[in-house]
């Protein structure tokens, strides 16, 4: 079998039971996002560490979220590389200390209840160094008035729904996002722009 990037892929050993044993994986598909720079998509020979890669971002992807919903928005920064990018449909922030102190603001608005619902997570680890991710994100969110700090709160259809689309980069304290993009695809109807 012939493999994007040129070369021979020889099959793994098979075991007695029919199924192949070790030898190294190979992504069956292109990463969601496409490869990093140069086109070049490298095998990941050791699929434990694969799976720990996928798991550890996959982690981010859900330790953002809890962040942002339950109060500590500030802390967004910390899962994200110095030169790290975050990128919504108005607002770019870059560098880890810009997204820090953007965030310190969301942090203050308290407020506001909020649940970043995300599904449909498919990981591609690109590099031993290197992954890629989108999943769908649905967000619930409602500005209370005044001191009123009660839940739980009336609700109505999602503020909006769409997609994060994901980099991350394994650095020495563990997997990083390098870049976070949101994109919107549908947006409630008292929240569009005038």
């Amino acid at each position: 079998m012939l493999l994007a990037s040129g070369r021979e892929r020889t099959p793994a050993p098979v075991q007695s039971n029919g199924r192949q044993r070790g030898g190294p994986r190979h992504l069956s598909h292109a990463p969601v996002d496409g490869p990093p720079a140069g086109g070049y998509v490298p095998a990941v020979d050791d699929d434990l560490q694969r799976l720990l890669a996928e798991r550890a971002c996959e982690r981010l992807i859900v330790d953002y979220a809890r962040l942002v919903d339950f109060g500590e928005a500030g802390r967004i920064a910390d899962l994200f590389t110095p030169d790290g990018r975050w990128e919504g449909t108005d607002l770019v922030l870059d560098g880890r200390e810009e997204i820090r102190a953007w965030f310190d603001r969301r942090q203050g608005l308290a407020r506001r209840v909020s649940r970043h619902v995300c599904t449909n997570v498919g990981v591609d680890v690109v590099s031993p160094d290197e992954a890629v991710s989108r999943c769908y994100l649905v967000n619930y969110r409602h500005d209370r008035r005044g001191d009123d700090r009660t839940l739980p709160v009336p609700t109505e259809v999602p503020k909006y729904v769409g997609e994060l689309h994901d980099r991350f980069r394994r650095t020495p304290d563990g997997w990083r996002f390098t870049h976070r993009r949101v994109e919107v695809a549908f947006l409630r109807p008292s929240s569009r722009p005038r």
